[in-house]
């Protein structure tokens, strides 16, 4: 969730510390990795918060920019929070391609990721082809086969996955584990859901 970010809110930001701007840094929501910072001014912000796409203040263009306005490559953002001194922001998104002008993910090769980021990785990629359907994808076969086909083959895999626990080696087990996985995730995506609504359960599970 978003800080409390109304008006009032806003301006009672430490923007006089570095002449009217804040760093901002922002993450992958879905593997937790830092993607890159730029600074934002107090209309940057409310223009992030009004459109759902990261804008920065450019210093260099001393204009307002947001980012893949020109690329293509928006980052969408999921929450903003601010630290405790009031003088920074961190912004979970979900980047649309590579953040980095460079055409990498991260513009910090070296940053690293949640230990579960592979899935989270394969969560957001299942969530680009549901959207995009590209061609000879067999992901995207599955989601024009719809919900019944998809859950079909989700127990499909887990019979799979049961019988190869009891009678296959780890390595098959593994193998059809993977693909139950791989195919629950594609289930979910088709109704509308994703890991993070898994793992909000589970935490409300583990709370209580």
């Amino acid at each position: 969730m978003s800080a409390d970010l109304s008006s009032g809110a806003i301006d009672a930001l430490a923007w006089d510390k570095q002449g009217g701007l804040l760093p901002a840094i922002v993450q992958d929501a879905d593997t937790l990795r830092v993607l890159m910072l730029g600074y934002m001014d107090p209309a940057a912000l409310r223009t992030t918060l009004d459109s759902g796409h990261v804008t920065f203040f450019s210093r260099s263009r001393n204009a307002q920019w947001t980012k893949g306005e020109t690329s293509g490559h928006f980052l969408d953002v999921v929450a903003i929070d601010v630290d405790c001194d009031r003088d920074t922001l961190l912004i979970a998104a979900r980047p649309h391609g590579p953040t980095c002008h460079l055409g990498r993910d991260s513009c910090f090769p070296a940053a690293p990721a949640a230990s579960a980021s592979f899935v989270r990785a394969l969560d957001a990629l299942i969530a680009d082809r549901e959207r995009e359907r590209p061609a000879d994808s067999y992901t995207t076969r599955l989601f024009e086969g719809g919900v019944r086909r998809i859950a079909q083959k989700v127990g499909e895999e887990g019979v799979e996955t049961a019988l190869a626990a009891v009678v296959q080696s780890d390595e098959a087990l593994l193998g059809e584990a993977g693909d139950l996985l791989y195919h629950l995730l594609v289930l979910l995506r088709a109704r509308g859901l994703g890991l993070a609504d898994v793992e909000a359960l589970l935490q409300a599970r583990h709370a209580r």
